[in-house]
């Protein structure tokens, strides 16, 4: 384990924490555990966290991890064709097991932005502030699944889209556009296409939305290909420029 033995906080109603990651995937998991290693306080929250790193394909063969990312040592540890809902219950053990994480399944809502912090209001409970917030939400800005003749609001099989957060993104001033992908069919579940928004090119300084001072977007809600090898490399480096400010 990695800094103190005890947490960096004991979270309250209006603790301020210094960054905030909207979102469990790959980017966001990959980004809270480098932050936390770097002595950070940091709020991870996810609309389910038994969704905490899931991965598109049935299992981590052929994933591409990068060696120094938490993904890649997990992976490391664990038979080549090791399944993906296995692979999930150890990467999150060890987010678990990291000192300065808070795991906290909510659903973010609205950004509210001071000089001084970001607040994310929550469908569950009273609003979350941070220094810095990070989206890091993958196709669930108005995701939409197509299965056949069906259509679905969310971002992955039964996982419900945030489309709160981007009408409250869209009434931000941020430009949103569209983006698309196809996950294979596994284990009897069927081939399915994902929509979803992304912020336009012009939105972002970087990792930054222009129209925040302390909202960054990290991974698949940003444009652009993606691979999971790229994810992991831009967590780090965003990891770096925010352990930097």
């Amino acid at each position: 384990m990695f800094g103190p033995t005890r947490p960096r906080s004991q979270p309250q109603p209006g603790h301020l924490y210094d960054v905030a990651v909207v979102g469990a995937g790959l980017a966001g998991t990959e980004l809270a555990w480098r932050l936390a290693r770097a002595g950070r306080d940091v709020l991870l929250v996810s609309q389910a966290l038994d969704h905490l790193g899931n991965l598109y394909q049935p299992g981590v063969a052929g994933a591409g991890f990068p060696p120094g990312s938490i993904f890649g040592q997990v992976a490391a540890r664990l038979a080549p064709d090791t399944d993906g809902w296995t692979f999930h219950r150890h990467l999150k053990a060890e987010i678990e097991a990291t000192a300065g994480i808070h795991l906290l399944q909510s659903t973010v809502t609205e950004l509210g932005e001071t000089e001084e912090q970001v607040t994310l209001a929550t469908w569950e409970g009273p609003p979350l502030h941070a220094r810095a917030a990070v989206l890091a939400v993958g196709a669930f800005l108005k995701g939409r699944l197509l299965i056949g003749d069906t259509l679905e609001e969310a971002g992955r099989l039964s996982e419900v889209a945030y489309d709160f957060l981007a009408d409250d993104l869209a009434r931000s001033g941020v430009w949103l556009i569209g983006g698309e992908q196809t996950a294979a069919g596994v284990e009897g579940a069927p081939p399915y296409d994902v929509r979803f928004l992304t912020p336009a090119p012009a939105e972002l300084d970087g990792f930054r939305l222009t129209r925040f001072g302390r909202v960054y977007a990290l991974g698949r809600c940003t444009p652009g290909e993606h691979t999971y090898a790229s994810v992991l490399t831009d967590a780090a480096r965003l990891a770096d420029e925010l352990v930097g400010a």
